[in-house]
Order: structure tokens, then C-alpha cells, then sequence
């Protein structure tokens, strides 16, 4: 070996002294357990569509791929997705530049601000924009009737142009986050390099700034289109009662009304491969897109970067970043607050109108509220906790040990997130409901499945990320020193990568403690969500009962985000 040179894969097996070490068993059961909760669900989906009674049979798909309903969900899901992809990348990376690249005042406290959207669950959103604008009992809309003195509403928000505008504001947040991450690390002398030789400050922007923070557009637009063409709840809240369907939303309609019979699901199988084509086109569209150049921007600073004056428009951009705010946080929250304090839905938000017995049933008294409330925790405490070890087993493996094919095991991790949620929930119950002799279906078991594999993505690339920053050598030094392999993890790498393990336990107890999407084909009579609760208890017209679950389910969400940010900063302080 030369000198400097770090020991690798056969050097370690030949210092760990045995035929089977641990680090070939970890391989193993990482595999194992890839095989079981994504490659499995994956292949009954391919099985189901094309296969009947092991004989090739694409009748099925074919009669659904031409279906008019079917091809008009999935016509209103490319629509949907193009807006909100579009107008959330123009929005996030407004705010992202007006934040990194102006005097706006109040900066800190904006950038703060503007990430608080992502903590808000999208049907949550669209319960409370449902409540303000339904076109006859809607808050706003009355009101806007009642001055005009006429029969026609201010905004319908059960369209498609209402589904645009719910998601736009709680999924612009991903560009949001990614371009100012990206224009913090860019070198402030490339801009200022372009001033000096002549450059306006439009030339600067449209030559320099954006070409070099296209990767994190892409990467947050990415984000935007895969969330919205998954995405059930706003277009079930939304969509349902004026009689529009996505593809997610008319794969549930196919499973629910078919009461679960093996049919609807094969039905729900054959969209759900249609879903994975349009996110497969979406991804390979990326990667296009950041094959065109190269975009260094990371090369050291010697300046701040050159903040552009507002002047005039300090004050009116100012408020256009808090009315924006009001109308995509404050508002909705306090629809859902202010509702399930009132004693019936639709009388006028006023004191004497308010009580707090909503919120006492909801907590108390309420069997499926309580069992909701104990099944979220218990599923997201549970999942993040597997999900972090299984997580940061197979990072491990990837980023230390390295074997052969360690890419097809990177793929397989991150391929549940990628895929729509209500597909990997169809693959789910195709694995486990009877085919292998082991019937899940109607059991939290299946639940606890599906999250395991959703999000352990979150975890492989948190706990990667910690992995890389711990060198080599420190491991060797203690196999060197006459420890076991096992034991240099034990007592060395865990220790280190610890705090990078406790961010990846909050990054899926917190999407996991809101989800709706997966776990709304997979509950059993006793096995509801909050999620799956909230969205059950306002559909069948209990509004007053489902605000305050939702609102609970806000307060534990946000205290989950403050202990993550408390967690990323110590951990970035160190």
C-alpha cells in the first residue's frame, strides 16, 4: 500500500482475519432488506399489470392507458404539475434572490419565515383554503357576496386553478431553499468580475447568477413536479366534489370503489405504472437540463457578495414578502384554529361562538382521534428509528465499505422516495397482502412497511453525508490497534456520525407524523392516521372535529422542526 494511502476493501477483510466479517454481513442484510421493502413491491406492480396466471397479458394496461376518465386524470395531473412547477420555480427563486442578493430588510427573520410553508401539511392547506373559499360557504366568499350583493363568488378554489394555487403555496419552498443555499455558497467575486468589465446589474443577473444556480433550480423544481404529480390530498380535497381526478386521486377511486378486491388493485397497478413513465420523463428532462454545462460556483470568498439598493421599492417588495406570508401561512392557520374553536361550522367567527369541546372531544373523548393520534406516533417513532439504523447500515456499506455494485444499492434506497406514494402503497399490498404467505393488509404492520421503505432515502443521504466527513484513517487506527471491525464502528464511526444520525431520525418522524398519501390505501378499521383521520373526518362533513386534529397535528410538527433546526445547528457549530 502506498504511503497516504487509506485501506480499502480486501486490506480490511485481511486485518479483519476472518472468511465472513462483518462488513460482507452488513452487505448481506442491507440487501436483504432492500429486497424486501422496494424491490419485492416494485416487481409485483411489473408482475400484476403485465402478468396473469404467469403468461404475459398487457390487456389490462392497454384498456386502462386508453380509458377517457383515465386519460383525462392523467391529462389534469401533467396540467396541475406544469403550473405549480412553473409558477412555484418563479416564486421560490424570486424570494430567494430578493433575500440573497438585495437590502431588503428583516433578512433573517424573511428567510425563516418563508421556510415555514414546508412545515405545513398541503391538505391541511387545502382543508383551510376549502373553508375560506368553497364557492356558496366559503368565509371569504360570503363576505365577498354579502358586500357585492351578488350570487357569484370572489374565487372558486374546488377547480383546477384552486389545486394550482394550494400547492403553489406550500411547495415553492423547495426552490426556495435550494437557490439560497446555493447563492450563500456562490463566490462573490464572480459577480463582481462582471461589473468591473462593464456588466449592469441585468446582464449580471441573467449571464452570471442564474446560469450558475441552475443545478439548485432544477434540484427544487425536481422536487416541485415529483411532490405534485404524487401528491392525493388537495386534489382529493379539492377535486372530488366538482368531479376532477388526477392520476393518484382516480388510482384511489379505482381501489375504494372496488372495496379492495384484487381487481381494483390490479386496476390501481396499471395507472400507478403510468405515474412512475410521467416521473421517469420528469427526472431524465433534470438530468438534460444539467447535462448542458458545468456550474462551478463554490471557489472560495474574498467578499461579501454586492448588494443591489431597493431604494423606492424597499417598502412595497417589503410588504409583497408579508402579504405573500399572511396568505400562505397565517390565514390558513387561522382558519384551522379559529374553526375548531367554533361551535358549528359556518356561523361567524366571534367570541360568543367559540368553545373549547372540539378540541376536548378531539383529545378525550374521540376513540379514532386518540387512536390516530397513538398510531402517528407510533408508526413515525418506529420508522424513524428503523429507518435510521437500516439507513445508516446501508450508507455505511456504500460510502466505507464500497463492494461491487454499491450503485444498484444507492438506486434501490432511493427509488421508494422517487416513486409516487401511492404507488409504493399498491406494491405494498400486492407483496404483502397473501402473496407470500404473510397477510399485512388491515395492519399498522403494512403501514410501518411502506414508511420504512418511503423514507429511507432520508436517512441514507444523511447519514452519507456525515460518513464522508469521517476519514479513513480513524478506523483504521482502531483495527490497527487490535479491535474487531465491529468494534471500530461501535466505538469510533457511530459516535461521530451521531448527531448526523439524530437529523435523519427528525427528517422522517416529521414527513412521517403528516403523511396522508401512502397510508390512505393501507389503514385497516384501527389502524388510522392523522393524516388518514383529519382527511376521513372532514370528508364525511365533521369539520369542527377534523380542525382540531389538524391543528394538533400542526403544534407537533412545529415543536418537531424546532428540536431538528436546535439539532442541525449544534451539529453544524461543531
Amino acid at each position: 500500500m502506498r504511503a497516504g494511502q487509506s485501506l480499502r476493501g480486501s486490506e480490511l477483510r485481511r486485518m479483519e482475519g476472518s472468511r465472513f466479517n462483518t462488513g460482507q454481513l452488513l452487505l448481506v442484510i442491507s440487501t436483504i432488506i432492500l429486497v424486501i421493502t422496494v424491490v419485492l413491491p416494485v416487481a409485483m406492480i411489473v408482475y400484476n399489470v403485465f402478468f396473469y396466471n404467469w403468461s404475459f397479458d398487457w390487456s389490462l394496461f392497454a384498456s386502462m392507458l386508453t380509458d377517457p376518465d383515465n386519460l383525462a386524470a392523467m391529462w389534469n395531473t401533467v396540467k396541475i404539475s406544469f403550473f405549480v412547477t412553473t409558477l412555484g420555480t418563479v416564486v421560490g427563486l424570486f424570494f430567494a434572490w430578493l433575500i440573497g442578493r438585495s437590502d431588503i430588510p428583516l433578512k433573517g427573520l424573511m428567510k425563516s419565515l418563508f421556510v415555514i410553508p414546508y412545515m405545513f401539511p398541503p391538505f391541511i392547506g387545502a382543508m383551510a383554503w376549502g373553508l375560506l373559499l368553497a364557492p356558496r360557504a366559503g368565509y371569504i366568499n360570503k363576505m365577498f357576496m354579502a358586500l357585492t350583493g351578488g350570487r357569484t363568488p370572489l374565487f372558486n378554489i374546488n377547480t383546477l386553478a384552486g389545486i394550482v394555487f394550494v400547492e403553489l403555496c406550500y411547495y415553492f419552498p423547495f426552490v426556495f431553499i435550494q437557490v439560497s443555499g446555493a447563492l450563500e455558497r456562490m463566490d462573490p467575486t464572480l459577480e463582481e468580475s462582471a461589473r468591473i468589465a462593464g456588466a449592469n446589474q441585468l446582464t449580471v443577473i441573467r449571464r452570471i447568477t442564474m446560469p450558475l444556480v441552475v443545478p439548485a433550480i432544477a434540484a427544487g423544481a425536481m422536487l416541485i413536479l415529483i411532490s405534485s404529480l404524487s401528491h392525493f390530498g388537495v386534489p382529493a380535497i379539492l377535486g372530488f366534489s366538482n368531479g376532477i381526478f388526477t392520476l393518484p386521486t382516480k388510482i384511489y377511486e379505482l381501489i375504494y370503489r372496488a372495496s379492495g378486491s384484487f381487481e381494483g388493485i390490479r386496476q390501481g397497478a396499471s395507472l400507478s405504472i403510468l405515474l412512475v413513465a410521467v416521473v421517469v420523463l420528469a427526472l431524465a428532462l433534470q438530468r438534460r437540463v444539467l447535462r448542458t454545462g458545468r456550474y462551478d460556483i463554490i471557489r472560495g470568498k474574498s467578499m461579501r457578495p454586492m448588494l443591489i439598493k431597493l431604494r423606492g421599492w424597499k417598502a412595497p417588495l417589503l410588504a409583497v414578502c408579508f402579504v405573500f406570508l399572511i396568505v400562505t401561512v397565517i390565514l390558513p392557520l387561522f382558519t384551522i384554529f379559529g374553526v375548531g374553536f367554533l361551535k358549528a361550522y359556518g356561523v361567524p367567527m366571534k367570541l360568543a361562538n367559540m368553545t373549547l369541546n372540539n378540541f376536548k372531544y378531539v383529545l378525550f373523548e374521540s376513540r379514532m382521534a386518540r387512536d390516530a393520534i397513538r398510531n402517528s406516533f407510533f408508526l413515525s417513532i418506529t420508522s424513524a428509528v428503523i429507518t435510521m439504523l437500516v439507513g445508516t447500515m446501508i450508507a455505511y456499506v456504500i460510502v466505507k465499505i464500497q463492494p461491487r455494485g454499491k450503485g444498484v444499492l444507492e438506486v434501490l434506497g432511493i427509488l421508494p422516495y422517487s416513486i409516487p406514494g401511492i404507488v409504493l402503497a399498491v406494491g405494498v399490498i400486492l407483496t404483502w397482502s397473501g402473496a407470500f404467505y404473510l397477510n399485512l393488509y388491515n395492519t399498522i404492520w403494512i403501514i410501518l412497511i411502506a414508511y420504512i421503505a418511503r423514507y429511507m432515502a432520508f436517512s441514507m443521504k444523511s447519514a452519507s453525508a456525515s460518513l464522508e466527513q469521517v476519514h479513513d484513517s480513524l478506523e483504521e487506527a482502531s483495527r490497527t490497534c487490535g479491535a474487531s471491525h465491529f468494534e471500530s464502528l461501535l466505538d469510533v464511526t457511530l459516535p461521530l456520525i451521531r448527531p448526523g444520525m439524530v437529523a435523519g431520525f427528525f427528517l422522517i418522524f416529521l414527513p412521517a407524523m403528516r403523511e396522508l398519501t401512502t397510508s390512505l390505501l393501507l389503514y385497516g378499521p384501527f389502524t388510522r392516521t392523522m393524516g388518514v383521520a383529519i382527511y376521513s373526518i372532514n370528508e364525511e362533513g365533521y369539520t369542527v372535529q377534523a380542525c382540531p386534529l389538524a391543528g394538533v397535528a400542526i403544534i407537533i410538527i412545529v415543536i418537531g422542526e424546532l428540536i431538528l433546526r436546535f439539532v442541525t445547528r449544534e451539529r453544524r457549530g461543531q
